[in-house]
């Protein structure tokens, strides 16, 4: 009943189970474990942009993906347009989707100014999210909550817009970034975005 074929632009996917991307957690071992239960899509770890774009050799081990079963989606942070296009063109040369992070709520990604600090300015999210699909050869996807804070629920107009730029699905974590993982999912807003957009909507579980 739930399972179903998903395409995210050119990619077709087997099913709608996807492993999501995990700071720590999903790397090539977890990754691999998680293939044999035949999920659509498997996720990287977040990777920094600035640090594929000074080449970071730390970096490059958490991006490998050789010998992997494909699809495979590798996610991007950042809040500067050249190093998150570098990083678009770059990456779209191992993974199959691209998938930029204007979600992830810990402190040190935030204090950067990097994923869900961004939900406070939409017009920095627009120019990234236009470098990156710009500078991308394979499918752009986007992970986002539904705001900063109770004050700042942006999530709808986030989701409109990336649309527009040409991004092909969205993530919702159906929390503010303050209530972390606290408290309970909004659902409404998910379907508020699902019924806003046409690309797939998919709704993030858990982490960021």
């Amino acid at each position: 009943m739930y399972l179903r074929k998903l395409k995210i632009g050119n990619t077709k996917l087997e099913n709608n189970i996807i492993l999501a991307p995990m700071a720590g957690i999903t790397d090539m071992p977890f990754r691999s474990i998680c293939k044999e239960f035949k999920p659509g899509l498997v996720c990287t770890e977040m990777v920094s942009s600035k640090a594929i774009f000074y080449d970071d050799s730390k970096t490059k081990l958490l991006m490998n993906t050789e010998g992997e079963e494909r699809p495979i989606s590798m996610q991007i942070f950042g809040s500067e347009e050249e190093t998150m296009g570098y990083a678009a063109k770059y990456v779209s040369n191992i993974a199959n989707i691209v998938d930029i992070n204007m979600g992830c709520p810990a402190p040190k990604v935030v204090k950067n100014g990097d994923g869900s600090k961004l939900l406070l300015d939409i017009k920095k999210a627009e120019k990234i999210i236009k470098s990156v699909v710009k500078s991308s050869t394979k499918p752009v996807t986007l992970k986002l909550r539904k705001g900063w804070d109770s004050n700042n629920i942006v999530a709808v107009e986030f989701a409109q817009m990336a649309e527009n730029l040409g991004i092909s699905a969205i993530t919702i974590h159906g929390r503010t970034r303050t209530e972390m993982y606290s408290g309970k999912v909004d659902l409404d807003i998910i379907k508020k975005i699902k019924e806003s957009v046409k690309i797939p909507v998919i709704r993030k579980w858990r982490y960021c």
